[in-house]
């Protein structure tokens, strides 16, 4: 993905969402041959309750919030995730919230690629610095744990090397606010060029020796050049969040959940094979109720929680 912020990267994503886990799929979801007794289904790996239904609403940076809460919570969702900083009323915000009663569970940082964390100049440094600050007050405010952070943006005055060093060390910066809030620190994978192997994201996240920074893990990201299921095997209890959406190499994001490349049932029992427990949030484009509905729906589908 070239630079980008995140909502113009939502948008590409016309998949739908997500993993979680059942134990050896297999014959023993299709249905018993005439005149056979059904096989026994497997016991899943984690219990589907334990998997909630969030939405990335990454194009609402102003208000009116409640017609949208509202709409995604006719829909079957459960909580939303945050764009910050943004132009929204926190007042109007939290009614919005405690009339619906979707649950803000995180914010995602709308500020890291136009500054991100890696770049050589201090100035821009900084401005990343407080955006982040003010995501992790944000997120508090809102009753959320997590600000998802793209921590690093490779380019050709940025190289690898150097991406890792500044973005960890900046990274580190950001640990007592973070603590002080109650908030965790998630580091996404993105196309950004920069953690591109589940053993790297893994050691990257150790590095920091810290409770407050783990990983927040995108099903689809990877597909281009992985298969989730065993980055979601390497990050195990690393992972914070989840973020969903379908892909396929003819129209990358450009599908919809389950029609695409990601094998959801292997997903599925990565998820509950590692133990994961918490949100699971679809970053797609928004649509009517009629679309929300059917995205609640596919995430049903693939995540066996209905």
């Amino acid at each position: 993905m070239n630079r980008v912020d995140r909502r113009t990267f939502v948008k590409a994503a016309g998949g739908i969402l997500a993993g979680a886990g059942l134990a050896g799929q297999g014959n023993a979801d299709e249905p018993a041959a005439p005149g056979q007794a059904q096989a026994a289904q497997p016991k899943p790996a984690a219990a589907p309750g334990k998997w909630k239904r969030a939405y990335m609403l990454g194009h609402v940076t102003k208000g009116p919030v409640l017609p949208t809460f509202q709409l995604l919570k006719e829909a079957g969702f459960d909580g939303v995730e945050l764009i910050s900083p943004n132009q929204l009323d926190m007042k109007e915000v939290l009614a919005a919230r405690d009339k619906t009663g979707l649950i803000i569970h995180g914010v995602s940082g709308g500020r890291h690629w136009q500054d991100p964390l890696s770049d050589p100049d201090p100035l821009v440094v900084e401005r990343s610095l407080l955006a982040i600050k003010q995501e992790i007050a944000d997120c508090k405010a809102y009753g959320g744990d997590t600000v998802l952070i793209v921590p690093a943006v490779v380019n050709k005055k940025v190289s690898y090397r150097d991406a890792y060093a500044r973005s960890q060390e900046n990274i580190k910066k950001l640990i007592p606010t973070a603590e002080a809030a109650g908030i965790k620190l998630a580091i996404e994978e993105v196309w950004n060029k920069f953690l591109l192997s589940a053993p790297e994201f893994a050691r990257y996240i150790d590095e920091f020796g810290s409770p407050v920074v783990g990983a927040y893990f995108d099903v689809g990201n990877v597909v281009e050049y992985g298969f989730p299921e065993e980055w979601i095997r390497e990050l195990g209890k690393r992972i914070l969040k989840i973020h969903v959406k379908e892909y396929g190499k003819s129209k990358r994001f450009d599908y919809k959940l389950g029609e695409g490349e990601i094998d959801w049932p292997a997903v599925r029992k990565a998820l509950g094979d590692v133990g994961y427990e918490g949100w699971i949030t679809a970053e797609v484009s928004f649509g009517d109720l009629a679309a929300m509905k059917d995205v609640v729906r596919r995430m049903n589908e693939v995540l066996q929680m209905a």
